[in-house]
């Protein structure tokens, strides 16, 4: 009898099952960067459909299930989130001004800037300072992903099932993301101790920032500023050597 190639319904069914937690974990991963008009239950839904529909192109003789349903489901929330990607010019200029007076108090000072500096330094308060950036961090799009190979899927082309092999890099390639690692790796370390630890336990401890906030024995509202902060900081340093 000819092996079937397609899931069955109660396979399908378990994995359904299996994979709810993952996507409500996911969805409150990926919370920090919600816009006003959407919630974390959007984020569900929209894993929810990135898993059926991930169940529905699904080959045996592809990629491993668990693998291939992790990607879609990741690329559907990022996919919705990045189509609300949008802020107005005039959220733009005000990240920039604060771009520009951490490049140039870093200049000044030979050390990165507080807040406070910064909010001084551009007559704003410390709380307008960090609403700023709280508004603009959908805009920035810096991912720690960016500097690995693709790991979510931009657009309906299966790219898993169209690469023979994924981990296979040119010369070029493999030159071109050591110096990306190497570039990242610098600027987190020249990062202040708290926004570091903050990225560490967000990123690669892959915590939720209520339980950084627990670990750091600060208030949510405190981790997501730093966090913000920490980004905005990474942003401004990789602008500033690709102008060199």
């Amino acid at each position: 009898m000819e092996y079937k190639k397609e899931l069955g319904d109660e396979e399908k069914e378990q994995i359904i099952h299996d994979f709810l937690p993952f996507i409500r974990y996911t969805a409150y991963r990926l919370a920090w960067r919600l816009p006003p008009q959407l919630a974390v239950d959007d984020l569900i839904s929209v894993g929810v459909m990135g898993l059926l529909d991930a169940l529905g192109r699904y080959r045996r003789d592809g990629a491993k299930i668990s693998t291939f349903v992790e990607h879609r489901i990741r690329g559907a929330m990022l996919d919705e989130l990045r189509s609300h990607e949008w802020i107005p010019k005039s959220l733009k200029k005000k990240i920039a001004l604060i771009e520009k007076a951490h490049r140039e108090l870093e200049q000044e000072k030979g050390r990165l800037p507080e807040a406070k500096e910064i909010a001084e330094r551009l007559n704003i308060t410390l709380a307008e300072y960090h609403k700023i950036l709280q508004h603009a961090h959908a805009g920035i799009t810096l991912r720690f992903e960016d500097f690995s190979k693709n790991m979510y899927e931009e657009s309906s082309m299966d790219l898993i099932g169209n690469i023979p092999d994924p981990h296979m890099k040119s010369p070029l390639e493999v030159c071109e993301d050591n110096s990306k690692k190497e570039l990242l790796a610098g600027l987190i370390d020249s990062l202040p101790e708290r926004e570091k630890m903050v990225l560490s336990l967000y990123y690669w401890d892959e915590m939720t920032m209520k339980e950084i906030g627990k670990v750091l024995k600060l208030t949510e509202g405190r981790i997501c500023q730093l966090h913000n902060q920490a980004l905005m900081r990474l942003r401004t340093g990789i602008g500033s050597l690709s102008l060199t």
